[in-house]
């Protein structure tokens, strides 16, 4: 009975001591730090192309472009295009109601032959045709007079015919200037009247692409003649066969930025393709803006194709420096000591933590990916930081 007795709590005893061993081992392994590391905090060094570049943001714009308006007031009669379609110079756009001008034209000409009349008749009545007559009848009646064989009063009439003669030359000759003025303006207005007829048919001042139509049948239009910049607006025109980007370079990047230096430009709806282009233009004057001064600058891009369209949002990446075909490792794995040496950690099981520090020296970078130049090779893994 008591050998039973034994052997039970030398089994329990045992059991205890296993559990005990078993546990230590447990706690032992959760104060032991792993070495694996998380599969989503590791990269790789790759072959590719980096370039350093700056960024202006702005929108495509055309290369030229045209705002249409009318030189003549009226009610727009007909429209000949829409947006989208091609034009070129000279091509017919639209047509004002031209009655209410046709009429006028009618009224202008009478009014333009009725003076033409009057100084006709006043330009005759200045010549005095009829003095000549006059002045051998008052000698004709001096001489009767002096031989008695008249009356003094027929020769007063004589001499009152032929003042009164005089008179109304000299009135002609006023009369003429005046109507002679009356001619030349009665023309200017048949003249401006024909030009709001001509101007009431609307022509393209280019070749390009209906970018916008901003009236239709119906509607009134306001002349620019009158109105200025708050003339009604018809169309815009524009060629878009080349575009440009207009944007704004901080002062910190402007002094490395040149004319004919390459550009690459991003728009929203093509965000896995890149349009190339150059810089043309880099404004001389700065544009501050709270407290930030920035210098505008267009970069032209070809666009044969259209696909680029007017007001798009773009960035153009202006290119400071590229290299292709070189070993890339990821921004955010680059660690940076007080001196700037660059170094990055790699898998190692056997080391602390499961990494281990590489020193690296460095390239350009883009800001994503660094260019490697020395330290680790391609395909080898490095811990995302």
């Amino acid at each position: 009975m008591a050998t039973g007795r034994s052997a039970r709590r030398k089994k329990t005893l045992i059991l205890v001591g296993l559990g005990v061993a078993l546990a230590g081992g447990g706690f032992a392994a959760f104060r032991r730090p792993s070495t694996v590391l998380d599969p989503s905090k590791l990269g790789s060094i790759e072959k590719g192309d980096v370039a350093r570049s700056v960024v202006a943001t702005g929108k495509v714009q055309p290369l030229s472009k045209v705002d249409v308006k009318s030189k003549a007031s009226g009610i727009v009669k007909k429209l000949y295009v829409h947006y989208g379609d091609q034009v070129t110079t000279g091509q017919l756009l639209a047509e004002l109601d031209k009655e209410q001008l046709v009429a006028s034209v009618a009224e202008a000409r009478a009014n333009l032959l009725a003076a033409e009349a009057a100084y006709e008749r006043n330009r005759i009545e200045a010549e005095g045709p009829d003095l000549p007559f006059l002045r051998s009848a008052l000698e004709r009646a001096r001489k009767l007079s002096s031989d008695g064989l008249i009356s003094p009063s027929l020769l007063d009439d004589a001499l009152k015919a032929y003042e009164m003669g005089k008179n109304r030359q000299t009135a002609a000759k006023s009369h003429a200037a005046v109507s002679k003025a009356e001619v030349e303006k009665a023309r200017a207005m048949l003249d401006r009247v024909l030009t709001d007829l001509k101007n009431a048919t609307i022509v393209s001042p280019m070749d390009g692409l209906v970018l916008s139509r901003d009236v239709e049948v119906g509607d009134a239009v306001s002349s620019i003649l009158v109105m200025g910049s708050q003339a009604t607006l018809i169309m815009t025109l524009g060629d878009v066969s080349d575009v440009y980007v207009l944007g704004k370079v901080d002062e910190a990047d402007i002094g490395k930025v040149f004319l004919d230096q390459p550009a690459r430009i991003v728009v929203e709806s093509f965000r896995d393709k890149k349009f190339d282009g150059k810089v043309t233009k880099i404004s001389p004057l700065g544009k501050e803006k709270d407290n930030v001064t920035t210098f505008e600058v267009r970069v032209s891009i070809g666009n044969p194709t259209g696909e680029l369209k007017a007001n798009m949002s773009a960035n153009a990446e202006i290119i400071l420096e590229e290299k292709k075909g070189v070993l890339l490792l990821p921004e955010s794995a680059v660690l940076y000591d007080k001196e700037r040496k660059a170094s990055v950690e790699v898998p190692d099981e056997k080391a602390p933590q499961g990494r281990r520090k590489v020193a690296v020296r460095t390239g350009i970078s883009n800001g994503v990916k660094t260019e490697l130049q020395e330290g680790l090779a391609e395909g080898d893994r490095i811990v995302l930081q």
